[in-house]
């Protein structure tokens, strides 16, 4: 392998991590990759003027304000879109077709039915006995085979967990239809027995989508549960899709 195309195959790598686990660091990006801060960098420089990677300055938790920002990297909308296999425009017409012909309630119904079908090649993931933080991980795990580079962050205090999935197929349609968006995250709060909220998706400009899990409520399932159960299935919190209401726990590596 020649040394462009061992920097290709690198930087293709970091983009996905990227991806991923954005906003991250140079030097967490080393440690994950298992290579040198200074040729992150290099590759990091490259993408950047590529245009594929952009800076993400936030101050570290714990800091108040003090300090100097971090400086973390997400990737932009370009490398969103070079990374989306769908045929979004073809699926947009169809789905402008559906809403002419059929209706909004048929639009609708294709969304949980996708969503359902999501669910369904989920599910094994997360059967059987285990605490909800780990359920959660399972979770992301299986996202990620399905092509959402999905991993989980924890929230200072312990209390909770955030679902983050760094890429979306469907990101492209689901701004024009949130109802994709809002039908996956009644999947989610199914699948993990618990109301679940969504801070932010792809869809509406946010970095990632991020889908709040309380622990709080396995706590109550277990002291309650069925009540408990029973609102997990017929109830999820409203999802928030504008990025800028609240904003997802960032740099919590």
């Amino acid at each position: 392998m020649d040394s462009t195309e061992s920097d290709s195959s690198t930087r293709d790598r970091i983009l996905r991590l990227v991806v991923e686990a954005g906003p991250v660091s140079v030097l967490e990006l080393a440690e994950d990759l298992r290579l040198t801060p200074a040729g992150v960098r290099r590759h990091i420089a490259a993408l950047e003027e590529a245009g594929q990677v952009a800076a993400h300055t936030s101050r570290p938790h714990g800091a108040q304000g003090r300090g100097r920002p971090a400086r973390r990297y997400v990737a932009t909308v370009q490398a969103q879109a070079s990374l989306d296999c769908t045929y979004a425009e073809l699926a947009e017409q169809a789905l402008d077709y559906l809403s002419q012909v059929a209706g909004d309630d048929a639009v609708e119904q294709f969304a949980e039915r996708r969503a359902g079908d999501l669910e369904a090649a989920l599910a094994p993931a997360v059967e059987g006995e285990a605490s909800l933080r780990e359920r959660t991980a399972r979770l992301a795990d299986a996202l990620s085979v399905e092509g959402y580079a999905a991993s989980v962050r924890s929230v200072p205090g312990g209390l909770a967990v955030q679902l983050c999935q760094g890429h979306c197929p469907v990101r492209d349609v689901a701004a024009t239809y949130p109802v994709l968006c809002e039908a996956e995250t009644r999947a989610l709060s199914r699948l993990l027995g618990v109301p679940v909220q969504r801070l932010s998706t792809l869809a509406a400009g946010g970095h990632v989508c991020t889908t709040h899990v309380s622990l709080r409520a396995a706590q109550q399932a277990d002291a309650h549960p069925e009540p408990a159960l029973a609102s997990a299935r017929s109830t999820t919190a409203p999802p928030t899709t504008d990025h800028r209401l609240t904003a997802p726990v960032e740099g919590d590596r």
